[in-house]
């Protein structure tokens, strides 16, 4: 499976707007790509403008399907506006361990 960890530092003053524009892509994400199998968005707790995105996919493909998404369009146009600096990194999932629980 391909994974991605994605650091985000958000501009000053629009944190609600990422937040509402990223909510919007991680849905949309999971319910209209079979090859989205998770979008997670983690909040940095020592900084409130910082976020780390977790998202996995079935593989290359299904990210690529996830990029040319019409969602995936609206969110880089929310982007522009409100992401200050981003790091991609890309892997591979070798182990995952979950519980029932949920945040």
């Amino acid at each position: 499976m391909f994974s991605l960890v994605v650091q985000m530092t958000v501009r000053p003053g629009r944190r609600e707007e990422f937040l509402a524009g990223m909510a919007a892509n991680a849905e949309a994400s999971v319910r209209d790509e079979p090859g989205c199998l998770r979008f997670d968005v983690c909040s940095v707790e020592s900084d409130e403008n910082r976020f780390v995105l977790y998202e996995l996919y079935t593989d290359a493909d299904a990210f690529a399907a996830h990029k040319a998404s019409p969602h995936f369009a609206r969110w880089r146009a929310v982007a522009e506006r409100v992401v200050e600096s981003q790091v991609n990194k890309a892997g591979r999932l070798l182990h995952t361990h979950t519980s029932e629980e949920s945040a």
